[in-house]
């Protein structure tokens, strides 16, 4: 078995999650390279996409999800990613029974039945078959009539019961809020894989866009119990290799070790990424030491609340944290590295946010440290 080091491992991490370079790529090429991409933060979903593409615009990546070529839903682990569209079906349906069990105990606790979140699935169906786009106030609307949503929380849940089985997604964007329509009927030619085959396409997807990465990493980026996990990379077969990192063993794209002396041989050079919070980069891995420096992880979850910061990279490696506000037409931009920055690393920053800024359309003004 091949022996990586972890600084190689870091920088076949950046080939796989597409962080050397943007390049000319869509959307849907994005979201298809990763399978899935978490999304419970629209704005974070649009710049992770974006700072993989050449040029792109946020109105691109809106465009992308109206036209249904990529759909927001919860495939996995009850939280919400971006999915192809054709895919949707099959990855939420991997997971549902899985997510639908362990909601069971916080069910109970709010006085919500199973029976009780069918009935909200079906009325929901009903209300938006023929084609028609709810908002999520108009479905809480709709639920509340029906007599049953008594509380924010069990609206919440019912609508996340009502995607999580597979009968409702998020549709086009309304303004800055997303709409929800039929899955069935906004994607008409959805993938059938079988079981075997979307574990397998699962855990291709994975660990091309995030190998060289663990067992571990991948069960819990894909909610699956480590057996199934080890199923799917055996499904997988010759499509993806093992190596050594330090006694223990990573999988990675077999294509990607191939092409593994142009990776490790690129130059090294003080460029920086402003990565949104829940970018794969950190979300994609159950051990993040690679990435994070142990001294610093709580800053990066400040809250152990699960809401990341956004991360300042630099050659793959988090070295602070930065916010946004949002002033009329401008952005503003705040750093907090977690040392002093030298002058290039000053100077790639603030390219980077440039670049962040002509993302969104807005003039940037950069607030000091």
């Amino acid at each position: 078995m091949l022996s990586v080091s972890r600084d190689e491992v870091m920088r076949l991490r950046m080939a796989s999650l597409l962080l050397e370079h943007a390049e000319s790529r869509t959307p849907l090429d994005v979201v298809s390279w990763f399978g899935a991409m978490q999304a419970q933060d629209l704005a974070s979903v649009q710049w992770s996409l974006g700072l993989r593409i050449q040029g792109a615009t946020e109105h691109d990546i809106d465009q992308a999800i109206d036209a249904g070529e990529v759909l927001r839903t919860w495939p996995m682990r009850g939280t919400i990613h971006l999915v192809p569209s054709r895919d949707a079906k099959w990855m939420v349906e991997l997971s549902a029974a899985r997510m639908v069990r362990g909601s069971a105990g916080r069910w109970r606790q709010i006085g919500l039945t199973e029976s009780v979140a069918i009935r909200g699935a079906e009325t929901l169906a009903r209300a938006l078959e023929g084609g028609k786009r709810l908002s999520r106030s108009q479905c809480v609307t709709v639920l509340s009539e029906a007599g049953l949503s008594s509380s924010k929380e069990h609206a919440s849940q019912l609508l996340w019961y009502a995607a999580q089985t597979g009968v409702t997604c998020f549709g086009p964007l309304v303004g800055k809020e997303q709409s929800f329509v039929l899955l069935d009927e906004w994607v008409a030619d959805p993938s059938r894989p079988s079981r075997e085959e979307a574990l397998a396409i699962l855990a291709l997807r994975y660990f091309r866009s995030h190998g060289p990465a663990t067992v571990p990493d991948f069960a819990t980026w894909a909610g699956l119990l480590v057996s199934d996990a080890k199923a799917a990379i055996d499904a997988a077969g010759d499509a993806l290799a093992t190596v050594d990192v330090d006694g223990t063993a990573h999988i990675v794209s077999a294509a990607l070790l191939d092409d593994r002396q142009r990776c490790l041989g690129r130059v090294e050079s003080d460029d920086l990424l402003v990565l949104p919070g829940f970018d794969e980069y950190l979300l994609g891995y159950r051990d993040r030491s690679l990435m994070v420096p142990a001294e610093h992880s709580r800053r990066i979850v400040p809250g152990g609340n699960g809401i990341f910061m956004a991360t300042i990279v630099a050659r793959g490696r988090v070295i602070g944290t930065w916010r946004r506000e949002l002033k009329g037409r401008r952005v503003e931009i705040r750093p907090t590295p977690f040392g002093r920055l030298t002058r290039a690393q000053r100077n790639a920053f603030t390219n980077a946010i440039r670049r962040y800024a002509g993302f969104l359309g807005r003039e940037l003004h950069e607030v000091g440290e």
